[in-house]
């Protein structure tokens, strides 16, 4: 198999997706034979299937096997698929990128954008963080008298929802990324 090389860019993404593409024809006659596709050179699974084909020409009826892969969320592609929601996930900004990519490689390997959107509750310094600040937006001390909110543990409370299910932390780039389980 060719060995990964990660680029990164600032968000921890590899800069391209790309698709090593050889055939199980030639891996099964000892050879890894192929190339890098770079998928933002196509606009479709057809047309970069098209390219495939014409990369390896020299087989009758090529099978491909996609060897390696960069910079593509979880579920997207395996050995010998390459699902057509890769293009859409193409035309995504970057902010729906990253946040799908982790969605899928933290919470859902199948999840959509609009899941992946509904649950994302913000990204915080840490776990603690995210529940002082949802306390305060749910106004869950509003009932307890003044004097007594400093004792409450935001620490405790969100380990509690972590642990209950209610909740999943994330730590990705020097941050903590919370999204709820509705």
């Amino acid at each position: 198999m060719p060995t990964k090389k990660q680029h990164k860019t600032e968000g921890g993404l590899p800069e391209t997706p790309r698709v090593y593409v050889g055939t199980y024809g030639k891996y099964n006659s000892g050879s890894i034979e192929g190339e890098w596709l770079e998928l933002e050179d196509y606009s479709s699974k057809e047309e970069f299937l098209e390219a495939c084909a014409q990369l390896h020409k020299d087989e009758h009826d090529p099978e491909f096997m996609f060897q390696d892969y960069e910079s593509i969320p979880l579920g997207m592609i395996s050995e010998s698929h390459i699902d057509a929601e890769v293009w859409d996930w193409l035309d995504m900004d970057d902010e729906d990128k990253e946040l799908l990519a982790l969605y899928r490689a933290e919470i859902d390997s199948e999840g959509t954008i609009e899941q992946a959107r509904d649950t994302f509750e913000g990204k915080y310094k840490d776990e603690e963080d995210w529940a002082y600040e949802f306390m305060q937006s749910t106004g869950g001390l509003d009932g307890m008298p003044e004097n007594l909110r400093t004792y409450f543990d935001y620490e405790a409370f969100a380990r509690d929802c972590r642990l209950g299910g209610d909740i999943y932390f994330v730590e990705h780039n020097g941050e903590t990324w919370a999204f709820n389980n509705h």
